[in-house]
């Protein structure tokens, strides 16, 4: 962890508390089927830990590079929390850890986190956004109750991720626990061009936005005609609501237009997309009307679902542009990348283009290889990359490395909105409520998940500082079962410091901290009965929990 996180966040909070006092006061193992699979798990991650700690290793070398150490017990255990479980560990959880005299206890942690709901909560809750956007709060009661159910089981089961696709770019459920997969069309509402320009980042890691008017400017092998031809896909879908719930209907007919571009030519909307074959479909003279018939469809399984066209779009869009794509497998295992490592092999992870490479090509090739011949593990995936060196590094950057795509240190990034109003309520209370009010103020707050550059401002702190429920939370705190209850209780004022760093932080104060806070704290002690023990240890809270080293993974 750099200095420059440690530092400056703490010192100068609690400098300032000697003019806001009184301000301050005021605010305040999911189950697998059989031994085999596991077995077969662990010896794709073990390929996938090797392969990446042989290819990084060979970059440090042609850079002459020598990398940070690996990370401390304390520095990792963090790190898998937030990455994994989507929070910071309890202090019981913390200790148990770095009592733990396991040789292979790190791996033996990983696999306990994967096997926990709070992975399926937070990945549910990471690719929620990374698949829908950030919803408006009304819309966040349709998810729940059709969508994130899907999800959650996607992460539990460890359902692999082709059949993930297929399930939501089909959208007709075949069983009861694939009916939320409808949702990723379904809350898009009819609009073919949102569908296509969610799909192609999404699933094949590229943004085609720009070639709606033209082909891509930079990007040349991203076409006009993939645009238009994707958006063709989903043209004849529509949203339709059954007994058995929200559904996507798909006629047997339309959807043949013309798109123009910038000089004014124009063209069919072919079923086609970047890096596929053009799909053959009979097409209508200009102007000619087409009939509907039921002879056009074939029934739904369940009589509850839409009939199903003889010749479907989002059919052939599945079986014959999504199939075996060479873009598919390898954007999931970037984004997986980016997720954990800070940032993609290819960067910004959601623009895959030939403006964008790889910084190790043979790495990102090797790790879809394996991920395909896995049958699209995502927690074998997850796994491997946990388990290998670079993970584990200090973010401490070493000198002579400039370049963060070596991966030669652990590079620092901000929590999610979920992961920092779950890590404020570990920090305060030991425990945390996954839906509690102060999530959505967060989110709200904090949209971006994956930002392509990191810019905190001031207006991150003032945040945290004047949200109601942030407050409410500091003032909960202060009871007796609180971080702040506890520590106004401790006679030990420097054992009370600590403890409230290793709460927070998870570590213990450096000497200088210790010396600064112990200060702080004993001389507004001294003025008491003028000043209550509570309103001291809610300002000493308040500089550390607002702290940039608390609000990043590092």
């Amino acid at each position: 962890m750099k200095n420059s996180i440690r530092l400056i966040g703490v010192m100068p909070r609690l400098l300032a508390i000697e003019s806001v006092t009184s301000m301050v006061v005021c605010l305040l193992i999911v189950v697998v089927s059989g031994h085999g699979r596991i077995m077969a798990q662990e010896v794709t991650s073990q390929g996938i830990t090797s392969q990446i700690d042989q290819r990084i290793a060979l970059g440090y070398s042609k850079a002459s590079i020598v990398p940070a150490e690996i990370c401390t017990d304390e520095q990792f255990i963090r790190r898998l929390y937030l990455d994994i479980a989507g929070r910071i560990p309890t202090l019981a959880e913390r200790e148990s850890f770095i009592l733990d005299r396991s040789v292979s206890k790190r791996l033996e942690w990983i696999d306990r986190l994967l096997a926990s709901e709070d992975y399926v909560e937070n990945f549910a809750d990471t690719f929620d956004t990374l698949l829908m956007g950030r919803a408006a709060r009304g819309k966040m009661g349709e998810r729940k109750s059709h969508w994130r159910p899907y999800l959650e089981d996607v992460f539990r089961s460890n359902r692999p991720w082709d059949q993930v696709a297929r399930e939501i770019l089909l959208a007709r459920p075949q069983r009861p626990e694939e009916s939320g997969a409808v949702w990723f069309l379904y809350e898009r509402n009819d609009n073919a061009q949102a569908i296509a320009e969610a799909v192609a980042p999404a699933f094949f890691g590229i943004r085609i936005d720009c070639a709606q008017c033209h082909d891509h400017m930079i990007a040349t092998e991203i076409h006009q005609e993939h645009y238009w031809g994707l958006v063709a896909f989903f043209n004849r879908s529509k949203n339709t609501k059954t007994n058995a719930g929200p559904r996507l209907s798909e006629s047997a007919i339309g959807g043949f237009s013309e798109f123009a571009n910038i000089y004014g030519s124009s063209y069919p909307n072919l079923l086609t997309f970047c890096e596929s074959k053009t799909i053959e479909e009979p097409r209508p003279e200009k102007d000619a009307k087409q009939e509907d018939s039921q002879e056009l469809y074939l029934p739904a399984a369940d009589p509850a679902d839409p009939k199903i066209p003889k010749f479907s779009r989002r059919e052939k869009f599945v079986e014959e542009i999504l199939n075996g794509h060479p873009r598919f497998a390898k954007a999931f295992v970037n984004r997986i990348w980016a997720m954990l490592m800070g940032r993609g092999i290819v960067h910004p992870y959601d623009q895959m283009d030939s403006v964008h490479l790889p910084s190790d090509a043979e790495l990102l090739d090797g790790l879809t290889k394996k991920f395909i011949d896995s049958g699209y593990d995502i927690r074998g995936l997850v796994r491997g990359i946990l388990a290998s060196r670079p993970y584990q590094l200090d973010s401490h950057r070493p000198a002579g490395a400039e370049d963060p795509s070596r991966f030669a240190w652990a590079l620092e990034r901000p929590l999610t909105a979920e992961q920092l109003g779950r890590s404020l309520q570990i920090a305060l209370f030991q425990r945390a409520d996954k839906d509690h009010a102060c999530i959505g103020d967060l989110r709200d707050r904090m949209p971006e998940v994956l930002p392509e550059t990191v810019v905190t401002d001031v207006g991150d702190a003032l945040f945290l500082t004047n949200n109601p429920n942030v407050q409410q939370m500091l003032l909960e705190a202060s009871k007796q079962d609180g971080l702040v209850g506890k520590l106004a209780l401790r006679e030990d004022t420097a054992a009370a410091v600590n403890e409230m760093f290793l709460a927070i932080l998870g570590r213990s104060a450096e000497p200088s901290e210790l010396d600064t806070v112990l200060e702080f704290v004993q001389a507004r002690l001294a003025k008491r009965p003028a000043i209550e023990p509570i309103s001291v240890w809610q300002s000493a809270v308040w500089a550390v929990l607002t702290s940039a080293e608390f609000r990043f993974n590092h």
